[in-house]
């Protein structure tokens, strides 16, 4: 898929069939996420590629509280995998490279033709005492921020329609 009709087509998905994604694919789309631009080229963000069942359940169930979700609400729609972008908090382009790097997530999950959505609250969860006992048992250290979580997996159903495009959304100041 060109990289123009990738950015063109690539929707938000919010429903996925159980289906395993390949440790394959889940390697390219996050190689895709670590060429994401980053202020001063720091690569400040880290990607955890969360694909064991019990540990995503565990990231959507505290997704859940910080939604205020009633119990057994799955935030991530059934998604199998979940690539959590988090950034060094003392970075001051946090929040921008962990961005980028989310849509890099997303464009290359699209390309290799999976669904996938941004879901928030990661900075919410990995301020909760359970989301830092999750990167302690993970071995990660330093002072993180949840920048999102990017679920991916095999879309269940129709592919999302495209809605036009807003007007007044480009100003051209030749």
């Amino acid at each position: 898929m060109e990289a123009l009709e990738c950015m063109l087509t690539r929707r938000s998905v919010k429903k996925y069939k159980d289906t395993p994604v390949a440790k394959e694919l889940i390697e390219k789309i996050v190689e895709a996420g670590t060429y994401a631009p980053t202020g001063r080229n720091a690569q400040a963000p880290i990607i955890l590629a969360v694909s064991n069942r019990q540990v995503r359940d565990e990231l959507s169930a505290i997704n859940a509280k910080v939604l205020g979700a009633s119990e057994g609400t799955d935030p991530f729609y059934n998604a199998p995998v979940v690539l959590v972008v988090l950034a060094e908090k003392e970075r001051n382009t946090r929040v921008y490279d962990g961005s980028s790097v989310m849509q890099n997530l997303q464009l290359a999950a699209h390309a290799l033709g999976l669904g996938s959505c941004w879901i928030h609250r990661a900075k919410e969860t990995f301020e909760l005492p359970e989301g830092k006992a999750i990167l302690a048992r993970l071995g990660i250290t330093g002072e993180y921020e949840g920048i999102g979580n990017c679920v991916i997996g095999y879309l269940d159903g129709e592919y999302p329609v495209t809605r036009p495009r807003k007007e007044n959304w480009v100003y051209y100041v030749d």
